[in-house]
């Protein structure tokens, strides 16, 4: 009678150690095509150096959480304004100008059709943002996660823990930064794209430490804010890598790239972080940190290109 049991048994480790062995080799074959994308593509492995700045910038900043007791309301709202004027410069200077561009120069027309370019180039750019915007509402509606004052979104949002719901809530905050930089590295201007991944990182390490500071004010333990906000920036080089990949294969996908990724950010400064900043009441402080992160987004895109 206990025959069949052994044998379920025995068959169900055995699968157990196939599907581990899966997982293993599957994950060091990914590996190692990863390490040769990096050693091929140049601007694939810079893209990803920057993806992994911004990341240890949100680590750095969420460190501040083993000392700090309580983020004030109005500090809160002054850093994620800052942190979407940051984006809003990034996203203008950085992402739609140079598709823009792109758009009207890759036909290599000659003056006299400059203008009917400039409109054409305009119209494609303005598809992009909106497709880009469009699609991170998608994620939006089909991604369970929960903003730090606002609440729950999203399907299925009661049925996670909190904690995975602000995981997933950062995360989708961090796909078009990633992509951002990814985009910006593809079309091959260094110091364009470098300008824009600092920017990216200078707003990350106040945005690391917001993150960490709320999910301690809804009650998680330090070490859990502080891992939660060290890991939540690793979404960053991986859009990175994905985005220079996919855009730097062909030069006609690049100024879509690019402008799809500035939709997806202004979507997220719309939809997410001026109302968050706004939401407790602290509205100028908000709008003093935005003007503050435009700004410094604008002297880093300027001075540095």
């Amino acid at each position: 009678m206990n025959k069949p049991l052994v044998l379920k048994s025995g068959r169900s480790a055995s699968r157990k150690i196939i599907g581990w062995l899966i997982v293993v080799f599957g994950t060091l074959y990914a590996l190692q095509q990863f390490v040769l994308l990096l050693q091929q593509q140049a601007h694939v492995r810079y893209a990803f150096y920057a993806g992994m700045v911004a990341a240890t910038a949100t680590a750095l900043g969420a460190l501040p959480v083993l000392f700090s007791r309580r983020l004030s309301a109005r500090f809160n709202a002054a850093m994620l304004g800052f942190g979407g004027g940051v984006m809003l410069a990034a996203s203008i200077f950085s992402l739609i100008l140079p598709a823009m561009y792109l758009f009207t120069g890759l036909s290599g027309a000659d003056s006299s059709t400059t203008n009917n370019l400039a409109y054409i180039g305009s119209l494609q750019v303005a598809v992009a943002i909106l497709l880009g915007a469009a699609a991170m509402m998608l994620l939006e509606r089909v991604i369970p996660h929960e903003h730090f004052i606002k609440g729950a979104e999203g399907q299925q949002a009661k049925a996670l823990k909190r904690s995975w719901l602000f995981v997933l809530a950062i995360m989708l905050h961090n796909i078009p930064e990633g992509l951002a930089i990814g985009a910006a590295y593809a079309g091959g201007e260094a110091t364009g794209a470098s300008a824009l991944a600092t920017g990216i990182a200078i707003q990350d390490i106040p945005e690391g430490f917001v993150v960490a500071m709320a999910l301690l004010a809804v009650g998680y333990r330090r070490r859990t804010a502080l891992a939660v906000g060290m890991l939540s920036g690793l979404t960053e080089p991986l859009m990175a890598v994905l985005g220079a990949t996919v855009l730097g294969a062909s030069p006609l996908l690049l100024p879509w790239g690019l402008a799809l990724a500035a939709g997806a950010m202004l979507f997220v400064i719309s939809h997410e972080m001026i109302p968050e900043s706004h939401r407790q009441g602290h509205e100028l402080a908000a709008t003093n940190g935005l003007m503050l992160g435009f700004v410094l987004m604008l002297i880093l895109d300027t001075a540095l290109v």
